[in-house]
């Protein structure tokens, strides 16, 4: 396993657990999440069975009522009901302070949930329900200790952002991802609605913006296209979705992304851009030219637009990007310079700025309030603006410094599209990883901002960009478990649990995400190898000394040595295990209940083994990281196979290949779309002169791409020719020899193929060793 990996590995702890079951009243750790501010035990406790009755004062408590119901019908499998006379009572009071405060409180005669206005009660609804289905006993009475829980949260903008504008997300799911927000109290979805790749929002007065800027044809890698794909939601259906998450205490905040990522709105109404041209919806990930035309027509488009949106949106906030807006297209554009002139500003970062706070000012009066991202810091923020930081956490301390109020939105560490692990089953995503104990160590409020200033800090959400999230599984697979960690450091007081405690009470979170049919990703809890040594000392040695654990410390490590799966009962690990040639070492975690934390993972000792690299485990060339895990196409559906690449160089190294012991090499080569916006990034592309018609594959000691003041000239190993991109398959093989060297050596795998060609990437190096 590489450097990274062991980086953020944890040993695995041997007994941590929580029980809180049938008949339990000690003072084991509560299945919350997020952690209530106050919790007071009490004498005694109660019994929730199937045939517990559940009282209500008004319809906003009935409401909350049926929530409670359905989840506990899902997550415990108890049919509770709404009759006169309950032991489980919600009841409204004014005392209670807070606009999404409650208390509940449990005693031998039974529950009551108190709170002041509708959303306490949705948040009470949802900490009972967890503290129904505590354990896996579906079916079963939960007996619930005597407590008393005072309740409200920390901040109040709890938020997740979904991206259905580059790969559109069924209604369902969106749905879906409403109900499990709300189960740990996030109140706050963000939509970000339009974008390059796809116009989502359907605008009655501009039928085009979604019957051409709502479909696109996917990326080719060399054959023929494929066929368009897209999709939009009515105003009809975002009208039922924003009515479902009210009752849920969930506002909906739409984004309308400008001046910049506008090119599905520029090909649906050139007349709207800045030079007259109709492209294509784009089908090219990153930061694209496009930007829509800021003069009188413009404005007048996004006011109308405007009206449609606030039409369905209710909430205070309109979301309106600002964010990557490159500005060639204003630079040269003479109208745009002339009004530039005209309005007096200094330069096309200022024009942004004017933009923004006209649309500010619109929204203003009609009772709403404008949010952007922090690009709109730029040119000067109006008055009227708030922001959302996702460039670090400056731009959110300069912009409450000013008096704005914020929303702490940084990259990497809230952008849920960066992988959990380094595993090699993980699917697409970005290679930033970013693991449920990072999530969980961020706090929202920014360091270095002043205590007066603190009161501009709405709070925090994190976001899922969905470049690589094709599909419902794949987008759940990014959120869930580290959403439950969100969850908590936005509602919970800062400082008052550990992560190891934090994951006793996620444990029974994740059993009911998954009873609620949620896919629920077991990154951290999967076990993963570390070989100790290189691989070349193992064969060497012809053994293999291998450490096992966890990111999360939860569990007891438990593995097998025949090949066969293991159980609660297999031998528990200690030590690393040294294993001789051709041992599979299958290995899982299990809690204290021996329910496995995640699938069996396991690790391969034979030589064939040893001698393979994947794509996971290659490494970088000096040039660059490998910053993305992409599919083989865009819009591919299936988890795998996913390739690790940098989309400025097309190089990857085999990390310390055992050359004294290979004698030969296959190479597995996938060829990828080149599908990559990358504005002034272009430059930092890595150009090779190709000497045949499309390039060729080179394996070499030493990188073509390293710095040669500071490196020897490499020392080529192989060449083949790159086949035709528009006749040969997407994925093929290369076969060769290796001359003799000396011990462990990185073998650099360099693509040379034009730029105007597709990507290639190496998906598997086996070396070959001579005969025995």
């Amino acid at each position: 396993m590489s450097a990274p990996a062991s980086r953020i590995l944890r040993t695995a702890a041997l007994a941590l657990g929580f029980a809180l079951s049938a008949g339990a009243t000690g003072a084991q750790v509560l299945p919350l999440v997020p952690m209530p501010q106050k919790i007071a035990r009490q004498t005694g406790s109660f019994t929730v069975g199937a045939t517990t009755a559940i009282t209500t004062s008004d319809a906003g408590a009935s409401a909350a009522a049926r929530l409670l119901v359905d989840h506990v019908r899902t997550e415990r499998g108890l049919a509770l009901r709404l009759a006169d006379g309950g032991a489980i009572r919600f009841v409204r009071d004014p005392a209670v302070a807070g606009a999404e405060a409650y208390t509940l409180a449990v005693t031998p005669s039974g529950i009551v949930l108190t709170a002041a206005s509708d959303a306490g009660f949705v948040n009470a609804a949802m900490t009972l329900a967890q503290l129904i289905s505590p354990d896996r006993a579906f079916g079963q009475p939960t007996t619930i200790p005597a407590l008393m829980i005072e309740d409200a949260p920390r901040f109040g903008w709890r938020g997740l952002m979904i991206d259905p504008a580059r790969h559109f997300l069924p209604l369902p799911a969106l749905y879906t991802i409403v109900d499990q927000m709300a189960a740990v109290k996030l109140n706050t979805l963000h939509l970000h609605l339009t974008d390059d790749q796809g116009w989502r929002f359907e605008v009655k007065k501009y039928p085009k913006l979604t019957a051409i800027g709502s479909w696109r044809t996917p990326p080719s890698s060399g054959g023929a296209l494929g066929p368009r794909v897209g999709g939009f939601y009515t105003q009809a259906e975002l009208k039922g979705l924003v009515a479902y998450a009210r009752t849920r205490n969930i506002v909906i905040v739409p984004e309308i992304d400008l001046p910049g990522h506008a090119q599905a709105l520029v090909a649906a109404y050139p007349e709207l851009g800045v030079l007259g041209d109709r492209p294509d919806v784009s089908q090219d990930w990153g930061v694209n030219p496009y930007l829509f035309n800021p003069g009188p027509h413009g404005v007048a488009f996004v006011k109308a637009l405007l009206d449609e949106v606030m039409e369905i949106f209710p909430g205070s906030y309109i979301h309106l990007g600002g964010d990557e807006a490159v500005k060639d297209q204003w630079e040269r554009s003479p109208v745009v310079q002339a009004q530039i002139k005209t309005l007096g500003l200094k330069d096309e970062n200022a024009l942004q700025s004017w933009l923004i706070d006209q649309f500010g000012r619109y929204l203003a009066d009609h009772g709403r309030r404008l949010i952007g991202w922090d690009e709109i810091l730029e040119g000067g923020l109006p008055p009227s603006a708030s922001v959302m930081s996702w460039r670090g956490e400056q731009g959110a301390v300069d912009a409450a410094s000013q008096g704005h109020d914020v929303v702490l939105s940084p990259a990497p560490k809230l952008y849920f599209d960066n992988s959990q692990s380094n595993l090699g089953d993980e699917p697409p995503g970005r290679l930033g990883i970013q693991t449920l104990a990072d999530v969980y160590r961020y706090d929202p409020m920014p360091a270095g901002l002043a205590a007066d200033k603190a009161k501009h800090v709405l709070g925090a959400q994190a976001n899922a960009w969905s470049e690589y999230l094709v599909t419902p599984y794949q987008v759940q697979h990014a959120l869930f478990p580290r959403i439950g960690a969100l969850a908590e450091k936005t509602w919970s007081a800062a400082g008052t649990s550990s992560f190891a405690d934090f994951v006793a009470r996620l444990d029974p979170q994740i059993a009911r995400w998954r009873r609620s049919g949620v896919e629920v990703a077991d990154s951290g809890f999967a076990v993963a190898y570390t070989l100790q040594g290189t691989r070349g000392d193992a064969l060497r040695a012809g053994k293999a000394t291998v450490a096992l654990a966890t990111q999360v410390p939860w569990g007891t490590i438990r593995y097998t040595l025949d090949g066969t799966d293991p159980t609660s009962r297999s031998k528990v690990y200690a030590t690393p295990l040294t294993l001789k040639p051709g041992i599979t070492v299958r290995a899982a975690a299990y809690d204290r209940t021996g329910t496995a934390t995640a699938a069996p993972r396991a690790f391969d000792s034979s030589r064939a083994a040893l001698l393979t690299r994947t794509t996971s485990d290659l490494v970088a060339c000096p040039s660059g990281p490998l910053g993305l895990r992409v599919p083989l196409a865009s819009e591919t559906i299936s988890n795998g196979p996913a390739f690790s690449i940098n989309v400025f160089d097309t190089c990857a190294v085999y990390p310390q290949a055992p050359l004294d012991v290979a004698r030969g090499f296959t190479v597995d080569v996938a060829r990828l779309p080149r599908n990559y916006g990358l504005a002034h990034d272009i430059t930092k592309l890595r150009a090779y002169y190709n000497v045949t018609p499309h390039g060729e594959l080179i394996l070499s000691i030493g990188c073509l791409a390293a710095d040669p003041a500071k490196d020897a000239k490499p020392v080529v190993l192989a060449s083949f020719p790159l086949p035709d991109p528009r006749t040969a398959p997407a994925q093929f093989r290369f076969t060769g020899t290796l001359p003799k060297v000396d011990g462990d050596q990185d073998i650099c795998l360099t693509f040379t193929s034009p730029l105007s060609d597709p990507f290639y990437a190496v998906a598997r190096l086996h070396l070959t060793e001579r005969a025995r």
